[in-house]
């Protein structure tokens, strides 16, 4: 629930800072009259959003169990590269977001009627398709096993909601200038957790590609510490809802798991220290 409660914040508060822009330089410009244009807009990419979401959720259903395991698998894998490529291209641009925004809205302003429209539905739709295609994996892999059978838990999507409306909150108290973000601290602490998450979300796609035949290994386990941390437990249930931990993990999984965690984050960790603004001593006399 946590993971899930960060993804919907992180990726909400992209969005919501993104309509707060384009709101503010609207009005501070004095053209409040194309302001529907831009709820319009808003308006269009939450509608695409939740009608992706309620594809991925029941697109699947009536297929077999390899077919399920193998979209399932697959769309795991492409939420991860997505997620991946967001983390970076926000903690390089956050700073000149704003600018880039400005510059957009004054292009479409003078153009067709709808194209702040579409400004607004682009910039908003692009981080609601991510964050419907990440929250689907992310809550496809923390389902819980019961008689056999795979449960989807509830925990997840409440998560991921709650996340959202402080992501508004937020936005909107940005917008009134009531508090001021670091905006490279947030997004760099929650850029490294989101790498965590994401390699558990990866781990878990392979391992929907094993039971679907595609990929051999389902039964060659690096580790079995199921007796150490039930999946039952309180416990094993927030490892595995947190961090997509599973006590029963495959080589492959776990080999998947640390190519990408590790030279990932390092990555990321060496990016962004880079791109600190450095300070500089006075030289002593």
């Amino acid at each position: 629930m946590l993971a899930n409660f960060l993804i919907g914040l992180r990726e909400g508060l992209e969005a919501a800072l993104v309509v707060s822009i384009l709101v503010a330089y609207l009005v501070k410009s004095e053209r409040r009259e194309l302001l529907p244009r831009i709820w319009a807009g808003v308006a269009l990419a939450v509608a695409i959003s939740l009608g992706f979401g309620a594809a991925l959720t029941f697109g699947p259903r009536g297929l077999t169990f390899e077919a399920q395991e193998a979209i399932g698998g697959t769309l795991s894998i492409v939420a991860v590269v997505f997620v991946t490529w967001m983390i970076f291209w926000m903690s390089k641009a956050a700073r000149g977001l704003g600018a880039e925004l400005r510059g957009q809205i004054d292009k479409a302003a003078d153009g067709a009627r709808w194209s702040l429209a579409v400004v607004a539905a682009l910039a908003v739709g692009r981080e609601g398709l991510e964050t419907a295609l990440f929250l689907w994996a992310a809550t496809q892999a923390g389902t819980r096993e019961s008689a056999g059978a795979v449960t989807p838990t509830w925990e997840p999507l409440l998560g991921a909601l709650l996340g959202l409306l402080v992501a508004v909150a937020l936005g909107y108290l940005i917008y009134r200038g009531a508090i001021r973000l670091n905006l490279t601290v947030f997004f760099t602490w929650t850029g490294a957790f989101l790498i965590v998450v994401a390699g558990g979300v990866l781990a878990y796609g392979v391992h929907d590609l094993q039971e679907a035949g595609i990929l051999p290994g389902l039964h060659d386990l690096a580790f079995d510490v199921s007796d150490a941390i039930p999946p039952s437990s309180w416990y094993g249930t927030l490892l595995k809802g947190v961090f997509n931990f599973s006590p029963a993990t495959t080589k492959l999984e776990a080999l998947v798991w640390t190519l990408y965690v590790l030279p990932v984050g390092a990555l990321f960790l060496s990016r962004t220290r880079s791109s600190r603004p450095r300070t500089t001593t006075p030289a002593s006399s």
